[in-house]
C-alpha cells in the first residue's frame, strides 16, 4: 500500500484544516488507518485511528472532540478534520496503514507496516 498525505498548510489558531490521505496499491478495506503527528524535537504521537472492518474510532485525548477521523473506503481515502486548531497542533502529520492491528496496539507507530510521506500543519497564535 502506498500513502500520500495532503492538506497541510498554515491556520490561526481557532481554525479548521482537513487532510487527506490516499492509498494505491491495495483496498483500504481490511485495514486499520492512523494519523500522527510529529512536533520538532519531539516523538511521533498518535493522533487517530480508525479500523475500517468495525467502524470503530480511537482518539488521542488531546484532539478528543476537536479531530474527526473518516474515509471512503470504495476511494481508498481517509480524511482527518481538524477544527478549534490550537499551537500545540503544530507537527508534520502522517498517515499511516496496517493490516489486521489489534486494539491495544493502535496508537503504536512501530504497529504500522504503511507510511506516507508527512504534510505539514502550522498553528498560529
Amino acid at each position: 500500500v502506498q500513502l500520500q498525505a495532503s492538506g497541510g498548510g498554515l491556520v490561526q489558531a481557532g481554525g479548521s484544516l482537513r487532510l487527506s490521505c490516499a492509498a494505491s496499491g491495495r483496498s483500504f478495506s481490511n485495514y486499520a488507518v492512523a494519523w500522527f503527528r510529529q512536533a520538532p524535537g519531539k516523538e511521533r504521537e498518535f493522533v487517530a485511528a480508525v479500523r475500517w472492518r468495525s467502524g470503530s474510532t480511537y482518539y488521542a485525548d488531546s484532539v478528543k472532540g476537536r479531530f474527526t477521523i473518516s474515509g471512503d473506503k470504495a476511494k481508498n481515502m481517509a480524511y482527518l478534520q481538524m477544527n478549534i486548531l490550537k499551537p500545540e497542533d503544530t507537527a508534520v502529520y502522517y498517515c499511516a496503514s496496517a493490516l489486521g492491528i489489534i486494539v491495544s496496539s493502535i496508537r503504536i507507530p512501530s504497529s504500522y507496516s504503511y507510511w506516507g510521506q508527512g504534510t505539514l500543519v502550522t498553528v498560529s497564535s
